[in-house]
């Protein structure tokens, strides 16, 4: 016993974690802190906004292409099936990416699904199971809808001086929805597999 008490005086909260803790809010969604990285507040909160609505819209994307990984059916379900999953893996990383550009610029990466969902231009998908190509092109639709923002954003992030997010939406975000929109594409072309 004496060891015990001795040993909790020392550590008067032992190793017990202090649970259910509440915190004050210490910076609001759609601000920016100044950090040292050379850009002006005016640019930094721009790039962030943009930012924060690719990296809603590549969440959503990302989410619907796990579904539609689970949901492929027919006779092309093997390559399909793990083409779905490889895009989704690559979103995935975007979805990292631009999280992270937005807390280098000093803002506050939308992260939470609820936020994310108010916040993205993609339709939603109906709950069940659409045919194959419907999924196709409602994937292929929500690459434009990022792509067309992602092109705007690049193009003026440029304009402001952000090199640094001029070059992700350029390097990641639009080359590869574009590389991911082209396998997607020819998934639809009906052509025949061989001419009578």
């Amino acid at each position: 016993m004496a060891v015990e008490s001795s040993a909790n005086a020392r550590h008067p909260h032992g190793s017990q974690p202090w649970l259910h803790q509440k915190g004050e809010e210490i910076q609001e969604f759609g601000t920016v802190r100044q950090l040292p990285i050379g850009l002006s507040y005016d640019t930094r909160m721009y790039s962030c906004q943009r930012l924060n609505k690719v990296l809603s819209d590549t969440q959503i994307l990302y989410h619907m292409y796990k579904k539609h990984h689970w949901l492929m059916r027919g006779p092309t379900f093997y390559q399909l099936h793990l083409l779905l999953d490889k895009h989704a893996g690559e979103q995935l990383a975007l979805v990292d990416a631009i999280a992270e550009r937005v807390q280098t610029l000093g803002g506050v990466a939308v992260g939470d699904p609820r936020h994310v969902a108010e916040l993205t231009a993609i339709p939603r998908p109906p709950d069940g199971v659409e045919e194959v190509p419907a999924m196709l092109s409602r994937l292929l639709e929500a690459h434009e809808t990022i792509l067309v923002a992602a092109h705007d954003a690049a193009a003026r992030a440029a304009e402001m001086g952000d090199d640094g997010t001029n070059d992700l939406l350029v390097s990641q975000v639009i080359r590869t929805g574009e590389l991911e929109s082209w396998f997607l594409a020819e998934h639809l072309v009906e052509t025949p597999l061989v001419h009578a």
